[in-house]
C-alpha cells in the first residue's frame, strides 16, 4: 500500500532548477509545503556524477538558489582569470546544495526530500530505488516538473559510437583515475566538456601533440570576461550584442562582429563555426585549445577499433594502438519544444531570461508564490529556449529578451529580480551609477529596439 505525502507541490528532480524553484517558493508563499524527490541520491542533479574536475562556466553568483549566495560574490585574486568572479567547482556546488536542503529548506519545516526514488506511473507516485516503498502525493498536489532540460551527462550515456573489442573508451570522468598515460588522447566532442578534458590535461603537461581532437562541429563561446556580475559589464556586452546585430546582413555577419567587439570566441580562425551554444571560454582557455596541432573535421564519429576511429563520411583515422579514446560526446543541455510553463498537468521549469536556467527557475517559484492566475502567471514568464545552431541563438537571445520585458512589466516582479545575484541583468538598488554604466544604458536604449528587430529577422521570427 502507498504512502500518503500530503503536500503542496511535488517538485521532480532536486537538481539546480527544482531547487532554485523551492527555495523562492518557500521564501514567498506562507504555509507551502513541499516534497522533493529524486532519483540519485542527494541534491544537485547532474552536479553529482559529472567529472571530478569540472567548475562552472559562468560566475558562481550567477548559479545555485536566490535566498543564498553561492561563493559570497568573490573576486579571483590570482590565476590566469584574476579579476573575474569566481567559478566553483564541483565539489563546492555539492557541498552548497547539501547546505541549502539542511540548513533552508529541511530546517523549514514545510519540505521533505526523497532521495532515491523514481517518478512513475501518472507522475504523482514515486517508489523506492531503494527499499520499494511506494509514495503518492494527494489530489490537490501541483506537479513540479525540474527535469525537463536535465543536462545528459556523458558519465551516465553510452557513447554515441560503436565500440569495437579491443578499444580503450572512457567517459571523461576517468581521466581523473588514470594509473598510466597513454601515448595518444582522443577527445571526441565539440562543447564545454570536450574543451574542460584539453584544458585539463594540457594544463597538467600533456604535450599537445600527444591530443587529438575529434571535433564534429566548431563552436562560438562567449568571451567569459563580457559575462560577469557588474551592471556595466554585462549590460555592455548586451549593449554590444545589439549594436552588432542592427548592422548584421546576415548570421554569419552577426557572429563575425560579435568576435569583433570582444564577444564571441572561436578556437580555430581558419573555419567558421556553425554551433552556437555558447558557454564562456576564458582568453587563457582558447590559448591552450589553439597549441592542439591534431584536430580531426570528419564530421561525426560512427566506430571506435583497435587502432583507428571510422567516420559518418566513409573516413578512417589511424590512432596509436594504446590510444585512449575519451567520450565527452552527447547532447548536454537538451532542446526539447518550449512548453507553457503553467499547463494543467505540471509546472515545467524552463529557462525565462535566455542561458540562465536557476534564475528563471527562481522566477517560476516567485510568481507561483505571488499570483493565482495561471495565464497571468505564462503571460509574466513565457520560456526562452537553449541556443545550438546560430540561428536558434538568435532565436533563444530574442525570445529571452521578450520575456525580461514580460516580467519586468510588473512592478514587484521588477524589484524582486533586482535584488536577485542569480538575474545577470539586475542593476542592484543600491547599485552606485556610474558614467561607465550610463554609457552603457544609452547605448542599450539606442541599439536595443532595432537589434532586437534584426535578430527576429535572422531567426526567422515574427
Amino acid at each position: 500500500m502507498a504512502h500518503v505525502v500530503r503536500a503542496d507541490y511535488l517538485v521532480v528532480g532536486a537538481g539546480a532548477t527544482g531547487m532554485a524553484f523551492t527555495d523562492a517558493l518557500i521564501d514567498h508563499a506562507p504555509g507551502a509545503t513541499v516534497a522533493m524527490v529524486d532519483r540519485r541520491h542527494g541534491v544537485g542533479g547532474h552536479w553529482l556524477e559529472a567529472y571530478p574536475f569540472v567548475r562552472l562556466h559562468q560566475a558562481s553568483a550567477f548559479y545555485g538558489v536566490a535566498s543564498t549566495l553561492l561563493g559570497g560574490g568573490r573576486v579571483q585574486h590570482r590565476g590566469p582569470e584574476a579579476g573575474l568572479q569566481e567559478r566553483a567547482t564541483r565539489a563546492e556546488i555539492c557541498a552548497y546544495y547539501e547546505g541549502i536542503l539542511a540548513d533552508r529548506l529541511l530546517e523549514s519545516g514545510r519540505v521533505e526530500f526523497f532521495p532515491g526514488c523514481e517518478v512513475v506511473g501518472d507522475g504523482r507516485t514515486f517508489v523506492s530505488r531503494v527499499s520499494g516503498e511506494e509514495f503518492t502525493v494527494t489530489e490537490h498536489c501541483r506537479v513540479v516538473d525540474a527535469h525537463y532540460l536535465s543536462p545528459r551527462i556523458p558519465a551516465e550515456l553510452a557513447p554515441p559510437f560503436d565500440v569495437a573489442d579491443g578499444a580503450r573508451v572512457v567517459p571523461v570522468n576517468e581521466l581523473a583515475h588514470l594509473d598510466r598515460p597513454p601515448s595518444e588522447y582522443v577527445i571526441v566532442g565539440s562543447g564545454k566538456t570536450a574543451t574542460d578534458a584539453c584544458v585539463w590535461l594540457l594544463a597538467r603537461g600533456v604535450d599537445p601533440g600527444a591530443i587529438r581532437w575529434v571535433r564534429p562541429r566548431d563552436p562560438w563561446m562567449l568571451n567569459r570576461a563580457v559575462v560577469q556580475p557588474d551592471p556595466a559589464v554585462f549590460l555592455g556586452m548586451v549593449a554590444d550584442t545589439m549594436q552588432a546585430a542592427e548592422s548584421a546582413s546576415s548570421l554569419a555577419d552577426l557572429f563575425l562582429r560579435l568576435e569583433d567587439a570582444g564577444v564571441m570566441l572561436r578556437i580555430d580562425p581558419a573555419i567558421e563555426p556553425t554551433m552556437a551554444r555558447t558557454p564562456t571560454l576564458a582568453a587563457w582557455e582558447l590559448d591552450l585549445l589553439r597549441s592542439i596541432p591534431n584536430v580531426v573535421h570528419h564530421g561525426h564519429l560512427a566506430a571506435v577499433r583497435f587502432g583507428r576511429l571510422e567516420f559518418v563520411d566513409g573516413a578512417v583515422v589511424r590512432v596509436a594502438d594504446d590510444a585512449l579514446v575519451v567520450h565527452c560526446a552527447g547532447e548536454g543541455l537538451p532542446t526539447p519544444p518550449l512548453v507553457p510553463v503553467w499547463a494543467a498537468d505540471a509546472i515545467t521549469l524552463q529557462p525565462i531570461r535566455s542561458g540562465f536556467p536557476c534564475f528563471g527557475a527562481a522566477l517560476v517559484g516567485y510568481v507561483e508564490a505571488t499570483r493565482d492566475d495561471d495565464a497571468e502567471k505564462n503571460r509574466l514568464c513565457p520560456p526562452s529556449p537553449y541556443g545550438d545552431s546560430r540561428a536558434a541563438w538568435a532565436r533563444m537571445t530574442v525570445l529571452g529578451a521578450r520575456s525580461a520585458a514580460a516580467f519586468g512589466s510588473a512592478p514587484d516582479v521588477a524589484a524582486w529580480a533586482d535584488t536577485v545575484a542569480l538575474n545577470p541583468a539586475r542593476i542592484p538598488p543600491d547599485s552606485p551609477r556610474t558614467a561607465a554604466l550610463d554609457d552603457v544604458l544609452d547605448r542599450l536604449q539606442a541599439h536595443r529596439g532595432p537589434g532586437l528587430a534584426r535578430l527576429a529577422e535572422l531567426a526567422g521570427l515574427d
